[in-house]
C-alpha cells in the first residue's frame, strides 16, 4: 500500500468539514505527556538500489539458524517438510486473501477444512475438531474457558509443566473472569504432581502438557480419572502431535479436550509463527466449542455440498451468546497440515514418530556417557533435560561459539533447574549432528 500524505487543499476540508481549528484538535484526547514534542529525526531518502544495499547489509547482521548445529525446541520444532505441501498450500485456489463471507462459495477451501478436522480428530483420538484456532496457547486458553463454562466452576488446576509461555496466556485469559489458578508442581520423575490436584476438589479443569515441557509424557488416564470423579475435566495440551505416531493420543487417555500447537505437521518454524492451533473434543461439548466447525450435507438436488455447520463466534451470533470472540484463524496453516498428514500417512508417521525416538534416546544415552545426567526419569519423546557440571547459561555461551545451539537454558523459567538445558531431536539430526555436540561436551 501506498504513502499519499494529505495535501493542503486536503487538511482545510478536513478542518473546515469537521468544525475544528487545528489538526492539533483531532489529538486532544491524547495526554500531553504521551505527545512526541517534536518531529522524528529522519534521514534524507534514499534511492530504491541504495536502500536495497541497506536491507541486505542488515539482513547480513543476523545469523540464521541453518549457519548453526541446532538441538532447539521448546514449542517450536524442525521437521522436514514435503515439497507437496508449500506446493498445494500455495495455489491460487487457496492462497486467498481472506476468508469468503460467502463461505458456501468456497467448496475446495470447506473440503480441505473438513478433511483437516478428520485427520486432526483420528490423530487425538477425540469425536470432533474445529477448523482450527491461533496457536497453542489460545487454543488451551479457550479449552479451559469452555471448561469453566461447562463445570460452572472457578478454578483452574494448571500444570507448571506446560509451556510457560502457554501458562502466561491462560493467565491472561481466565484472571480477568475473577478464577483462581492453582500450579500443580513437577515430581522428580518430570511428571506433574497429581496427589495436588486430587486435593484439590473443586477445580473446573485440570491442564496437562503431554509430551509436555520438558519432553516427558504425563500420566493422562489417573489425571482423567481424577477430574472425572469430582465433576471437572482435564484439557490436555501439546506442543509436538508428531508423538502421537507413537503414544496414545490425548482422547485415548481420557481426555476431554486435546487442544495444542500443530506448527510440527507441515508448517516452517518461521522465527516462530505462524503457527495453526488445534481444538480437539467430545462431541456432547460441541456447542461450547470455540471456533467453527465444518460439515458435510446434501443439496436439495442431492449433491455433496461441505457448509459451516457451526460458528459460535461474535460475528455470527449475539456476542453474549458467543464461545468465544476469535474472527479469523489459521486456515492456510490448517491446509498444511492437512497436507502434511495425508502425505505421511498413518504408517509414515508411525515411522516417523519412530525414528525422533530413537534419535532422541541415542543423543541421550551418548551424553550420559559424556558426563551429562538426566534428571528426569519419565520417558520422552523429541525433548529431554539434561543437567551438567556447572553452569547451563555458561555452557550454552560456549557451545553456540563453537557453532551449536545446545537447546534452551531453563533457569529463566524454573530457578531449580538453572544447571539444565532443554534439547530437542527430530529426524533433521543426523547421527553426525548429534557425535558433534557429544564431541564437544567431551572435550
Amino acid at each position: 500500500m501506498r504513502y499519499l500524505p494529505h495535501t493542503d487543499d486536503d487538511i482545510s476540508t478536513m478542518l473546515r468539514v469537521t468544525g475544528a481549528d487545528s489538526i492539533n484538535d483531532f489529538f486532544a484526547v491524547v495526554p500531553e505527556e504521551l505527545r512526541r514534542p517534536s518531529g522524528m529525526a529522519l534521514p534524507d531518502a534514499l534511492t530504491e538500489w541504495e536502500l536495497n544495499d541497506l536491507m541486505a547489509a542488515l539482513s547480513n547482521a543476523d545469523t540464521g539458524a541453518t549457519d548453526f548445529l541446532s538441538f532447539v525446541g521448546a514449542g517450536s520444532y524442525d521437521h522436514h517438510i514435503p515439497e507437496t505441501v508449500p506446493f498445494l498450500a500455495g495455489r491460487s485456489e487457496f492462497a486467498t486473501s481472506y476468508t469468503p463471507y460467502q463461505p458456501e462459495l468456497s467448496q475446495g477451501t470447506l473440503q480441505a477444512m473438513y478433511e483437516y478436522q478428520t485427520l486432526l480428530a483420528r490423530l487425538t483420538g477425540m469425536e470432533i475438531a474445529n477448523a482450527s484456532m491461533y496457536d497453542g496457547a489460545s487454543a488451551l486458553a479457550e479449552a479451559i474457558l469452555m471448561a469453566l463454562r461447562i463445570t460452572k466452576k472457578n478454578t483452574v488446576a494448571l500444570s507448571t509443566a506446560v509451556h510457560p509461555f502457554y501458562r502466561q496466556v491462560v493467565r491472561t485469559y481466565v484472571e480477568p473472569t475473577g478464577c483462581s489458578v492453582l500450579e500443580l508442581p513437577v515430581l522428580e520423575s518430570g511428571r506433574t504432581d497429581l496427589l495436588t490436584l486430587a486435593s484439590s476438589a473443586d477445580s473446573a479443569v485440570a491442564a496437562l502438557q503431554s509430551p509436555n515441557f520438558f519432553g516427558c509424557m504425563e500420566d493422562l488416564p489417573t489425571a482423567a480419572r481424577i477430574m472425572h470423579d469430582q465433576g471437572g475435566l482435564l484439557a490436555a495440551s501439546f506442543t509436538e502431535p508428531v508423538a502421537f505416531g507413537l503414544y496414545r493420543p490425548p482422547g485415548d487417555d481420557g481426555a476431554d479436550v486435546a487442544c495444542g500447537e500443530g506448527q510440527s505437521l507441515g508448517i516452517p518454524r518461521s522465527f516462530g509463527g505462524p503457527g495453526v492451533g488445534i481444538f480437539c473434543t467430545r462431541s456432547r461439548y460441541v456447542r461450547s466449542m470455540p471456533g467453527r466447525l465444518v460439515g458435510k450435507t446434501r443439496d436439495q438436488s442431492g449433491k455433496r455440498g461441505f457448509v459451516l455447520t457451526l460458528a459460535t463466534r461474535e460475528q455470527h451470533i449475539r456476542r453474549e451468546r458467543a464461545t468465544s470472540n476469535i474472527c479469523t484463524n489459521s486456515s492456510l496453516c490448517a491446509l498444511s497440515s492437512a497436507v502434511y498428514l495425508a502425505s505421511l500417512g498413518g504408517s509414515g508417521l508411525r515411522r516417523l514418530a519412530r525414528l525422533n525416538y530413537d534419535k532422541t534416546e541415542y543423543l541421550k544415552r551418548n551424553l550420559s556417557e559424556a558426563g551429562w545426567t538426566m534428571p528426569f526419569t519419565s520417558p520422552t519423546f523429541n525433548e529431554f533435560v539434561a543437567r551438567i557440571p556447572g553452569d547451563a547459561e555458561e555452557a550454552h555461551r560456549g557451545l553456540r561459539e563453537k557453532g551449536i545451539l545446545a537447546g534452551v537454558p531453563l533457569g529463566r523459567w524454573y530457578p531449580d533447574l538453572r544447571d539444565c538445558l532443554l534439547l530437542c531431536v527430530t529426524e533433521t539430526a543426523t547421527r553426525e549432528d548429534m557425535d558433534r555436540l557429544v564431541s564437544e561436551v567431551r572435550s
